[in-house]
């Protein structure tokens, strides 16, 4: 909507927040007599040029698309409760039919990308939101023929929703309540909030719920420390009392992996995605009495993670999502015989979501491609039938988009490192320039998926982008995750290196104009190769990175920084702390000779905002070319459309100054 002021125009964009009851307007960015896009004051904005206002014609169209994901079936009917966005957020919405209209029933100026309906009538959801990104989330209930909105928990702590009891009446979810830093397992009646009740106090923050046993005895509790090492525990609901659920033939310190874990119907057994004994997370039965783990899955089968695990609620289904080399294959087999059935002509993509309908035999998922931003189906695996319940809409017809190409080269010590090419369309000729875009985590993986406004780069300006998963990323077997833990830190910063020689074998690509770019750890990784490295690339956006892991450690949250010093090492050793000290980028600065944009969310409780201030600073004064982005509303990247637009125009105008000239 554009409407005239005095000297100057505003482009706004509607978000009616009925948070709590209040309403907000708020405005995107405004454009200024000289035809540039001023920024909202929620951003801090430092060295970054004039943005034209034509961009907004032009990039902007590739911004506007939205996407949908399944968050939950209805109990009482056919109906699809899932994630999108109209406004400048997602929202839950309702979706009565295959194709139906998406009846939105969240209205808040922060996103809503979860819930779940009250099982026993369906007669409400309960979410969990945070505000500005601080991810200090707190649950809500929603109450759907009213729309009144009910805070159910303290309003300070951190709270994480788990699931709802076998009898539909409870929910478990984990709080920092207590102590600010330890999770805790609470449960609670969400219809009357004064039930609430601190049932196991615990220590750390690797703590999650995962099911309850189907008369509502247990509670099935996950405790991670690390990618890599994870154990069971039963929690008694009555006492709180747990006990350890050791698999036979393991003990405590046991490098085990532990993903999706459900009860079976009887109670007696468990399925679950695990590592034990393999390279990959797979799927196998444990039984609680024994205990003993069996593979479901054995032989060549086995190769590749399950990444996602459903239980149907009569517990005669499975179904589950195989990631084959970046591409995510379900699978459905009954519990009774352990048979496969054979689900055909499903869409091609990434899997984000998989749930069961409560009538055992439709099964919800959402999936998304390189020319599809995400939607959600459903197939019957009795008739095979497959139907599509939301196709969300692009701006930009996505028909001709690239497909991604699995790329491959060896690194310095003879490992092979694989990643996907996005190539221009046939208009740009001769040897492209190239923009590197690295994955966060580092516990992850970059996928086949839609790469959103970064088809921009590809269509209209002709930059190759190259998506590697360097040693660390999950996905290749847990051998491969663990290569740069601790000391072996670097060997990751130099897979990036062998890929910049692979790009000069390429008679496609531009040795010579290369951009490096990454969010969170591949923000880290985005600055620690435009230090090592400078010599070999143009520039680089840093979004949301750590500039030196010591001081990262020290400042993130203490309920995560556990489980960050298995990964990055433990910072209060001193060999480790001087090692991380040294190879640190902030500590380097002189080594960095290339323009930088580095962009951050003030409210960031992973990367605290300091990690990108002080390096901003610091290339300032030593007069290297620095942009600095800081949304004063975002936390660990932006949620709002607003704030990536602004950041996705700048970045375009920061692309064409330092790497197309």
């Amino acid at each position: 909507m554009k409407s005239k002021l005095v000297g100057i125009s505003v482009v706004i964009a509607l978000c009616v927040c009925a948070e709590l009851g209040r309403s907000v307007l708020r405005p995107y960015y405004a454009i200024a007599q000289d035809g540039a896009i001023a920024p909202a004051e929620n951003l801090i904005v430092e060295g970054v040029p004039a943005i034209p206002a034509s961009l907004v014609e032009t990039a902007g169209r590739y911004g506007s698309f939205r996407s949908a994901t399944l968050v939950d079936w209805s109990p009482t009917g056919r109906e699809m409760l899932i994630a999108t966005r109209f406004a400048d957020t997602a929202q839950l919405h309702l979706v009565k039919m295959p194709g139906g209209e998406r009846q939105q029933i969240t209205f808040f100026a922060d996103a809503v990308g979860n819930g779940r309906f009250h099982p026993k009538g369906g007669d409400y959801t309960v979410f969990s939101k945070d505000i500005g990104g601080g991810e200090w989330y707190q649950l809500y209930r929603c109450d759907l023929a009213s729309g009144d909105v009910t805070l159910l928990t303290d309003g300070k702590s951190r709270n994480l929703m788990g699931p709802w009891s076998s009898g539909g009446d409870q929910i478990a979810y984990m709080s920092t309540r207590r102590t600010g830093k330890d999770t805790d397992l609470w449960v609670m009646n969400p219809g009357d909030p004064k039930s609430d009740r601190l049932l196991t106090k615990l220590e750390g923050g690797g703590w999650g719920p995962e099911d309850w046993s189907p008369d509502d005895s247990k509670i099935l509790l996950k405790e991670e420390i690390s990618l890599n090492e994870a154990y069971l525990w039963l929690v008694d609901t009555k006492t709180g009392e747990k006990t350890a659920l050791m698999p036979g033939g393991t003990k405590r310190g046991d490098k085990v992996a532990y993903g999706d874990v459900r009860f079976s119907k009887d109670g007696k057994g468990l399925y679950l995605t695990t590592d034990a004994g393999s390279e990959y997370m797979n799927l196998a039965h444990l039984e609680i009495d024994r205990p003993e783990a069996k593979y479901v899955v054995t032989g060549p089968d086995a190769k590749w993670d399950v990444e996602r695990l459903d239980v149907s609620t009569d517990g005669k289904m499975l179904a589950y999502v195989k990631d084959e080399d970046g591409v995510s294959v379900i699978h459905v087999r009954k519990t009774a015989g352990d048979k496969e059935i054979a689900l055909r002509n499903l869409p091609v993509g990434v899997v984000t979501s998989l749930r069961w309908h409560r009538n055992g035999h439709e099964l919800g998922f959402s999936v998304t491609n390189a020319r599809g931003p995400g939607d959600c189906y459903s197939v019957d695996v009795t008739t095979g039938k497959l139907e599509r319940w939301t196709t969300s809409e692009t701006a930009v017809k996505t028909d001709s988009f690239p497909q991604a190409e699995l790329v491959k080269w060896k690194s310095f010590d003879g490992k092979e490192i694989s990643g996907f090419l996005y190539k221009p369309p046939a208009k740009f000729t001769g040897k492209r320039p190239v923009l590197v875009v690295i994955h966060g985590g580092p516990e992850g993986q970059t996928q086949p998926t839609f790469v959103g406004r970064s088809n921009y780069y590809l269509n209209e300006l002709g930059i190759a982008l190259i998506y590697p998963n360097v040693r660390g990323s999950t996905g290749y077997g847990k051998t491969y995750s663990l290569l740069d833990n601790g000391f072996k830190r670097e060997d990751t910063y130099k897979d990036i290196n062998a890929l910049f020689d692979w790009i000069g074998t390429r008679p496609d690509l531009d040795a010579e104009r290369i951009a490096v770019t990454g969010g969170s750890y591949g923000g880290h990784m985005t600055l620690a190769v435009s230090t090592f490295y400078s010599d070999r690339i143009r520039c680089s956006v840093d979004i949301v990175g750590m500039s030196n892991l010591v001081t990262f450690l020290e400042h993130t949250e203490a309920y995560r920084r556990d489980l960050r010093r298995v990964e990055y090492g433990d910072e209060r050793e001193p060999k480790m702390r001087e090692f991380l000290e040294r190879i640190a980028p902030m500590n380097n600065i002189e080594k960095i000779k290339k323009p930088m944009f580095v962009i951050a969310g003030k409210n960031d409780p992973r990367v605290p905002v300091s990690e990108s201030q002080q390096i901003a600073d610091a290339l300032k004064k030593q007069g290297t070319p620095v942009w600095l982005l800081i949304a004063k509303d975002e936390g660990h990247g932006y949620r709002k459309k607003g704030n990536q637009d602004f950041q996705f125009y700048a970045t375009v105008e920061f692309l064409r100054e330092y790497l197309l000239k």
